[in-house]
């Protein structure tokens, strides 16, 4: 609460001379890291100065602190599109941790294009970004070695290209989870809905089921697709069409799952029964859904604000450590209705 009368913005020097200690140390405290202020002063100093600072009404000038430090406190943030729920849920997670360290993020589309990744790039570096984190990264890793080539602070978030610094959800290990649950029901003869060929989570998450199938003796076929209902409803049909028939079919995330859903259903075919369908991310929707789907649940908001706090290392001049979480199979009726007697608890044999 601002103090009675007073009209004048609460200063830095304000609220040193009420706690009795020099302005350089407020500065410290009130636009500092957490981790600087605790390097200015003590516990005891830090409270008193964050109390004096809330009972003068004190406002910190964005623009004048980023004068001082030659920071804009903003970050840049390029998804394929953020209508996307994954997309938008590891945003959360990257908003919620950067406002912890006071600053600001604005995110872009790049739909996926080259040239779109590019040009959202220079329209964040134009307004001075203090870092960017790319949740679009190609699997061909150009466009970030680029801005690695250029030393632009960046993490990649939910895909990973090269040796850059990442954080990521294990696709291998979920898709050898689904794989495991699917050899637990019996399924011999499986496809894979592998999404687009040039994003990592795709390719690792049909790589784990794949391998698992082959320890087991068993090829399994994986069509490439978008990663939304519409390629993953083309995906099943051409899977379908295929002889001997698969009985059950994995989509590397849930919207390309509920396409081929929909795929079972118009050939004729009965889904969670005929044909066993699995997804990936486990987004809100899949429980919701008539027939609740299976899926691998991903850590999409701690992904989220890992990667910023990655960035905040890379920014910091420390070596950066990528993470790579760890994902849990959600077992549900898409896969449970034609399940045979005897079926047992999942395990991780084999991981």
């Amino acid at each position: 609460m601002a103090r009675p009368g007073r009209t004048r913005p609460a200063t830095l020097r304000m609220i040193a001379e009420s706690a009795g200690v020099d302005v350089s140390t407020v500065s410290r405290v009130l636009n500092g890291s957490p981790e600087e202020a605790a390097r200015a002063a003590s516990r005891e100093t830090v409270a008193s100065i964050r109390a004096w600072a809330a009972r003068l009404d004190y406002r910190p000038n964005p623009h004048a602190k980023s004068l001082r430090t030659a920071r804009s406190n903003l970050i840049g943030v390029l998804v394929p599109r953020l209508s996307d729920i994954v997309l938008a849920m590891i945003y959360e997670g990257i908003e919620d941790a950067a406002a912890r360290h006071g600053w600001a993020t604005f995110v872009m589309n790049s739909y996926d294009r080259p040239a779109e990744q590019r040009a959202r790039a220079e329209l964040a570096l134009s307004r001075r970004v203090d870092g960017l984190v790319i949740g679009d990264a190609h699997s061909d890793a150009a466009f970030v070695d680029e801005m690695a080539a250029r030393k632009v602070p960046f993490v990649l978030v939910s895909r990973h290209a090269g040796d850059h610094p990442s954080v990521t959800c294990d696709g291998y290990k979920g898709g050898r989870l689904v794989a495991e649950h699917f050899l637990q029901l019996g399924h011999q003869h499986v496809g894979v809905i592998a999404g687009e060929s040039f994003a990592s989570t795709g390719l690792d998450r049909t790589a784990g089921f794949v391998d698992r199938y082959r320890q087991a003796g068993v090829d399994v076929p994986a069509v490439h697709s978008a990663f939304d209902t519409a390629g993953g409803h083309e995906a099943a049909e051409r899977l379908l069409r295929r002889h001997p028939r698969p009985t059950a079919i994995f989509a590397v995330n849930d919207f390309a799952a509920i396409g081929a859903l929909g795929a079972v259903r118009d050939v004729g075919l009965r889904p969670g029964e005929d044909v066993a369908v699995a997804g990936f991310n486990d987004t809100p929707l899949a429980s919701e859904l008539p027939l609740p789907l299976t899926s691998v649940r991903s850590p999409t908001h701690e992904m989220g604000a890992r990667a910023l706090e990655l960035l905040v290392s890379v920014m910091e001049g420390r070596k950066p450590v990528s993470e790579c979480l760890d994902p849990e199979l959600v077992v549900r009726a898409s896969t449970l209705l034609g399940r045979p007697r005897g079926y047992g608890r999942l395990t991780e044999r084999g991981l």
